[in-house]
C-alpha cells in the first residue's frame, strides 16, 4: 500500500495547452565515409491518439486496479497527449507523467516502457481514489500532491491544478456521453422494434354483482 506522502505522481506536468517536444541525439556511422556523424531527432505529442497496443494496456490496468478506462484516458490525453517519450521540464516521464521517485516507489524500472507507466499510473490513481473517496480531490492529488490537498483539505488554490481537475473532468464526461450514445447507437433494430410494437397490457374486467327485487342474483362485468 503507498503511503499518502507529498511525493507527487505528477507535480511537474508541463502547460497542458502546449505539445510536449522531446528531442533524442542519435550518433550513426556515414556509410561513405565510416566517420561517425551526430544528429537530433524531434519528436512532438501534437495531435497524438491512442494507438491500439495502448487501448488494450489501459484496459488491462484498469479493469485490474477498478479504474474506469475512460478517466485514464482522460488523464492519458491531458498528461501527454499520448506521447509515450514525453518528459515535461520538471522531469515528470512518459504518458502518465511520472516522476522518477514516483516511479521507484511503485515498482517502475523504465517509465517510457507504455505497460509498466500506465500499470503504476492507474494503482497510483486508484490508491488517491481510494485515499479521498472523490474524483477531483484525487486528480488534484495526483496533479498536486497528496500533501497540497491534505493541507487545505479540497482542491489546492494552484492555477495549474485547478485547471488540470477541470480539463479532465470536461474530457471525462464528453467520453463518457459518447460512449453512452455509442451504447444506445448499436442497439438493434429488431430489438427497438420488438419493444415499440410490444402490446399494451390488458387488464382484466371487473365483476359486479346485484339481486334484483325478486331475489335473482346477476352478475356483469365492467370497464
Amino acid at each position: 500500500m503507498l503511503a499518502a506522502s507529498p511525493s507527487r505522481a505528477a507535480e511537474s506536468i508541463p502547460a497542458l495547452s502546449a505539445p510536449v517536444v522531446r528531442r533524442t541525439t542519435v550518433v550513426r556511422a556515414d556509410p561513405r565515409t565510416g566517420k561517425l556523424v551526430r544528429s537530433t531527432v524531434v519528436s512532438s505529442s501534437a495531435g497524438r491518439g491512442p494507438a491500439p497496443q495502448l487501448d488494450a494496456i489501459i484496459d488491462k490496468a484498469a479493469k485490474a486496479h477498478d479504474v474506469d478506462p475512460l478517466l485514464v484516458h482522460s488523464i492519458i490525453k491531458v498528461e501527454s497527449n499520448y506521447n509515450v517519450h514525453a518528459v515535461s521540464n520538471k522531469g515528470a516521464e512518459g504518458l502518465m507523467q511520472l516522476t522518477p521517485s514516483t516511479a521507484r516507489m511503485l515498482g517502475v524500472s523504465d517509465s517510457f516502457d507504455p505497460q509498466q507507466n500506465i500499470e503504476a499510473g492507474v494503482k497510483y490513481l486508484k490508491y488517491l481514489q481510494g485515499l479521498y473517496q472523490d474524483d477531483k480531490l484525487a486528480l488534484a492529488a495526483y496533479n498536486a500532491g497528496p500533501g497540497a490537498v491534505d493541507k487545505y483539505n479540497a482542491i489546492p488554490p494552484y492555477a495549474e491544478t485547478q485547471k488540470y481537475v477541470v480539463e479532465v473532468g470536461k474530457r471525462y464526461g464528453e467520453a463518457r456521453r459518447a460512449a453512452d450514445a455509442a451504447k444506445t447507437a448499436e442497439t438493434p433494430a429488431v430489438e427497438r422494434k420488438a419493444e415499440d410494437t410490444k402490446p399494451a397490457e390488458v387488464k382484466p374486467a371487473a365483476v359486479e354483482t346485484f339481486i334484483d327485487g325478486n331475489g335473482r342474483l346477476y352478475l356483469r362485468t365492467t370497464q
